[in-house]
């Protein structure tokens, strides 16, 4: 049966820690939509994929505490590139990056990753508290609509969740603006809050 703590709980950041570092899988709020989370373990994101039934070719997004803890994850990256992420993060852009040796192959059979840091404070901390990095993709089965609530991401994903973080209605109801930024050019994988002009504007301000 899942366990369910509010967001304001005073002991909720520690016990989803203990429970990501189990291994097992949590719901959590965004500012986007409701995320399923996983610490990065083949074990851990294999859980994941069961959960939510997901095509094992489909990357799992990483989410991180602050645009510092980049390079657990990702390739180093140009000034120009981190200049404009500290534009949008926290926000909701997620960033295709070149993945760093060593991540577990599971959260991408492709040379990249996506990264992006949310901006919701409860969020941040349990990641910061989990080590800074956490694979987080949207808490809902492959195919359905994404969980704007702690109940519909339960409804959906039932007893493969450990821990349930009821932090209200999420703020935008919708994923986040997924870009590749190759050189100066933007290519928009997923259209989210944040725009293709907007993103080549930030990169020609860094010009």
């Amino acid at each position: 049966m899942t366990v369910v703590m509010p967001a304001s709980d005073p002991n909720t950041v520690t016990v989803a820690a203990e429970f990501l570092t189990a291994g097992q899988l949590i719901v959590m709020p965004t500012d986007t939509v409701y995320g399923v989370a996983a610490r990065l373990s083949d074990d851990a994101i294999l859980r994941l994929y069961l959960a939510k039934e997901r095509p094992p070719d489909k990357a799992i997004p990483i989410l991180l505490s602050s645009v510092d803890d980049v390079e657990q994850v990702a390739q180093p990256m140009p000034s120009y590139l981190r200049a404009m992420a500290q534009r949008f993060w926290p926000g909701p852009l997620t960033l295709v990056l070149p993945k760093r040796d060593g991540l577990p192959q599971r959260v991408s059979a492709l040379p990249t990753v996506g990264v992006r840091v949310p901006d919701n404070a409860t969020a941040q901390a349990i990641i910061r508290a989990a080590g800074g990095a956490l694979a987080v993709t949207s808490a809902n089965r492959s195919g359905q609509p994404a969980a704007r609530t702690v109940q519909e991401a339960i409804e959906q994903l039932g007893d493969s969740i450990a821990l349930a973080i009821d932090g209200g209605r999420c703020e935008l109801e919708i994923a986040s603006t997924v870009a590749a930024i190759e050189g100066r050019t933007v290519r928009v994988v997923r259209e989210g809050p944040i725009t293709e002009a907007m993103l080549q504007a930030a990169i020609r301000a860094e010009d």
